[in-house]
């Protein structure tokens, strides 16, 4: 993407001039253009967006009421559903109307020949129906993909008190701007007439197609990575929980299955309650871990798995002659400076800890109102900052190098391993639902509607093969994650060739191309919707320029920075993750959720 921004990357609205701009004619209206048609142009895109954030504007004023503390903690499915009439106002439809609306909504708009019959007025009230998730469902939703505090005493553990803390505040805070910048592109590009679905529309409206193709193959990559990950780390809970009794193979498959249940959730509305009982789990999980770890010994004999100490020195963890280990012991700087692929590996796992921005486009694709989605990530981020950083700390300072890779299983006595394992296998499933659901749509609506005309998944053809697909998407999943003898190594090469792309480098890119192609527009060049025609006075390198000097320069400028530096984290994080599970592969490629020996079990077999 990075490279589509220095030159045009083939895609024919970075270059047309003026002339070609004025012979433009034949206004083509949206429900009539292709899905993802690249003649569309930045100024058509923007103009939509602008009359849609108008009526937003419009409809949120005629709302009577305030959202209290019970909607914030107990949010409803989805926000009372909008009613508009034929000029897109609030009002009320007939009977007449309200079946023309109904018919839209399920009619298969993926086939060009079906849109050709559908009005303007019908193809923008589709769009409508389908945002409907309030902006506390939304919190819980961000908070549900994000948090995962059971890994941050680890990653401290192998970076120090120093570098930890403070790499994790930083991470916080980019994260958070990365958010901010995808909410600012969002507003700008996104509207009923040109509704944007998913991160591939970014890259798509401002860079063209290949860079779309490139998005939505990453994208797809860590949500079925994401899904594979809590299937096995389930499966490694249910197997420590049965003491090793019951076939890690099976322990595994068990909830693979579940997620075929769980998947059948079509709507991020629905699963606002969900991902708010998945936040009070995690919630009680790290108290009952706290309590724990402050009065008993860190679990010893695992620590060669996954422990801080394990992955930065072995001598840490390594017990004397007559079995009495090393007592804790902290870090205020990195433990091992003469190696850094374990620290490096530890800083994965922060950057695993902030992966969500890969969900925001959908998050705010499925709001009712999208300019309310920055209050629920920001409360979302220092929400989760702070968890991070209380039970961080606190594992780290009582168990010290011994810090596990998940802190409740990292605990000794047998029964509260239990409960912190039954605990967080539910909340995981609804993470990994989470990630099944938008991983499929992802696939669906890009590849499915796209090139095969599949119906919209709001049409009962698109439900039935909605529970189709779901069993197909859980099993490649389970079959992925499976296959590799090294969760710590899995979770640290996604975190690297994909987390911080989404997170980190992909934000600022764009934002760099949104934001020269917006400031580059002078006042009197721009879309006008009686001809379809768009003015432009010039073009290429000097419109670039303009574009890039004109808008926020300090903003440009540091979004230039903040690329180099996450593109540097991703070489050296995708160097020490391949390096890592090149070594677990060489050290026993038959240790799988294939077999059914459980990775956690250090009996001999």
């Amino acid at each position: 993407m990075a490279g589509a921004f220095v030159g045009n990357g083939g895609d024919p609205r970075m270059s047309v001039d003026a002339a070609a701009m004025d012979t433009y004619a034949g206004f083509i209206s949206p429900q009539q253009r292709l899905l993802h048609d690249p003649n569309v142009t930045f100024e058509e895109y923007r103009y939509y967006a602008e009359k849609t954030r108008a009526e937003e504007r419009a409809l949120k004023e005629t709302e009577v009421g305030r959202t209290g503390l019970m909607q914030i903690l107990f949010p409803p499915k989805s926000s009372p559903k909008p009613v508009f009439n034929s000029q897109g106002a609030v009002g009320e439809f007939d009977e007449k109307g309200t079946a023309r609306r109904q018919s839209s909504v399920n009619a298969n708009l993926a086939d060009r020949s079906t849109r050709q019959v559908v009005t303007m007025e019908e193809w923008t009230n589709a769009s409508r129906a389908f945002r409907t998730a309030t902006w506390a469902a939304c919190f819980y939703l961000i908070t549900t993909d994000i948090l995962g505090p059971f890994g941050v005493g680890f990653s401290i553990g192998t970076l120090g008190w120093g570098p930890g803390i403070a790499l994790f505040t930083v991470f916080g805070l980019m994260a958070g701007y990365s958010g901010f910048l995808l909410w600012r592109i969002f507003l700008g590009l996104d509207s009923y007439e040109f509704p944007m679905k998913n991160y591939g529309d970014l890259a798509f409206r401002l860079y063209g197609t290949v860079p779309r193709y490139v998005v939505n193959i990453l994208q797809s990559i860590q949500l079925i990575c994401g899904v594979g990950l809590i299937v096995i780390s389930n499966g490694q809970a249910i197997s420590q929980v049965s003491k090793f009794k019951l076939c890690y193979a099976i322990c595994c498959l068990l909830w693979c299955i579940v997620g075929f249940g769980v998947g059948q959730v079509r709507t991020l509305a629905k699963y606002g309650w969900l991902a708010n009982a998945a936040i009070w789990m995690n919630l009680m999980i790290m108290f009952i871990s706290m309590g724990v770890i402050a009065h008993s010994p860190p679990n010893y004999a695992i620590s060669t798995l996954g422990s801080a100490g394990g992955a930065t020195i072995a001598a840490d963890i390594t017990p004397d002659a007559n079995g009495v280990y090393p007592p804790v012991k902290h870090y205020n700087g990195l433990p091992n400076p003469a190696s850094l692929i374990g620290s490096i590996n530890g800083l994965m796992q922060g950057v695993y800890a902030y992966g969500g921005a890969q969900l925001f486009i959908e998050f705010m694709a499925e709001m009712k109102r999208p300019h309310d989605f920055i209050k629920a990530m920001w409360g979302a981020q220092f929400f989760i900052y702070t968890c991070y950083m209380v039970y961080g700390c606190f594992v780290y300072y009582y168990q010290g190098q011994y810090s596990y890779q998940i802190a409740y299983q990292g605990v000794s006595p047998y029964g509260w391993q239990t409960a912190g394992n039954m605990i967080a296998v539910i909340s995981g499933i609804i993470a990994a639902g989470l990630y099944g659901n938008i991983g499929i749509k992802v696939l669906y609506n890009n590849i499915l509607m796209d090139l095969f005309r599949f119906p919209p998944l709001t049409t009962h053809k698109g439900k039935v093969l909605w529970a189709v697909i779901v069993p197909i998407y859980w099993t490649i999943a389970f079959i992925i994650a499976a296959s590799i003898p090294d969760f710590f190594g899995l979770v640290s090469v996604v975190a690297a060739f994909c987390i911080i792309q989404f997170c980190y480098s992909f934000p600022p890119a764009l934002a760099l191309g949104y934001f020269i192609k917006k400031h580059a527009m002078r006042p009197d060049e721009g879309f006008d919707p009686t001809t379809g025609r768009v003015v432009r006075h010039d073009g290429g390198m000097k419109r670039w320029i303009r574009g890039f000097t004109a808008g926020p320069l300090w903003m440009n400028i540091f979004n230039v920075i903040y690329l180099g530096g996450a593109l540097t984290t991703f070489i050296l994080g995708a160097y020490a993750a391949i390096d890592g599970i090149s070594e677990a592969f060489a050290a026993n490629p038959q240790l799988n959720a294939f077999s059914c020996n459980s990775p956690l079990n250090l009996s001999p077999q």
